[in-house]
């Protein structure tokens, strides 16, 4: 029930995605409207999706890739919920959902089978680390979205040549509104996610740090946007630096997320795909 219930949410996500990128082709509201329609339906499948497999498991949906990807998936559509709450700007759907859609396809394609917890992950540590992380993920995935965004626009006006893009793109001013928006509310996501991460490994492994490589780029990820706000609120950083950081830190995230657990291995290695 639950695989099926994640592919109508799949398709949903799909049809949304669609959707936002004919809102930024043509403008045409009804098109923006139609797509957050879909995309809500999509997500009530996707959280009866999480809930009929947390009960059928007996343990929360994020012990895996297909889990993982997934949540964050669910996450980040919660996340994109309260910042078009906050803006009411359609067009960042067109460059927020595709993310969603893309992490559901790589959900959809790794393993789905529920399996027995390895010991590690037998904690209440697992759903408070896990759901705070991925949280501030999802709101970093926001951050990079308007980095992007903020990028493209500013290149359209150094050109001196008004085109489509810049009729269909927030003021420069506006994106860097919802990047700092973003940041202020995912670092503080990130920073709990490391504190608790900390905590479970001295349960799980008998020290609270050990340089384990999640661990490792967890923290240097961390860095990377601690800098970004130090910068911000200390120095002033704004525009264009302070998009160019957001999507490095992204990548750094990314990497953290997908890259360490399947190339490097260490203790977090029960994530990796099989093979």
């Amino acid at each position: 029930m639950d695989l099926l219930l994640f592919r109508a949410a799949l398709i949903a996500y799909l049809l949304a995605t669609a959707g936002h990128l004919v809102y930024i082709l043509t403008l045409r509201k009804d098109a923006a409207r139609v797509a957050n329609g879909v995309l809500v339906g999509g997500f009530l499948f996707h959280t009866a999706s999480l809930a009929v497999r947390w009960s059928e498991a007996g343990y929360p949906p994020i012990t895996n890739p297909h889990e993982a990807f997934s949540f964050f998936s669910w996450a980040l559509v919660w996340a994109y919920g309260l910042l078009y709450l906050r803006f009411r700007l359609p067009v960042l759907g067109a460059f927020v959902i595709p993310i969603v859609t893309l992490f559901m396809i790589l959900s959809s394609l790794a393993p789905a089978e529920i399996l027995p917890l390895p010991p590690a992950l037998k904690s209440l540590w697992l759903p408070v680390h896990a759901f705070i992380s991925l949280l501030g993920h999802a709101f970093m995935a926001l951050a990079f979205a308007s980095a992007v965004m903020y990028l493209l626009q500013e290149r359209e006006i150094k050109k001196k040549k008004l085109g489509a893009i810049f009729k269909r793109l927030p003021s420069l001013d506006t994106l860097d509104a919802i990047n700092y928006w973003s940041l202020k509310i995912g670092f503080p996501f990130m920073t709990l996610g490391i504190i608790t991460g900390s905590l479970w490994a001295e349960k799980a492994w008998g020290a609270y740090w050990s340089w384990d490589p999640k661990e490792t780029w967890s923290l240097i990820t961390w860095f990377l946007y601690a800098a970004l706000l130090h910068e911000r609120l200390a120095v002033g950083w704004r525009g264009r630096r302070a998009a160019i950081l957001s999507v490095v830190g992204f990548m750094a995230l990314i990497f953290t997320f997908l890259g360490v657990n399947f190339l490097l291995g260490g203790e977090h290695s029960y994530g990796r795909w099989p093979g």
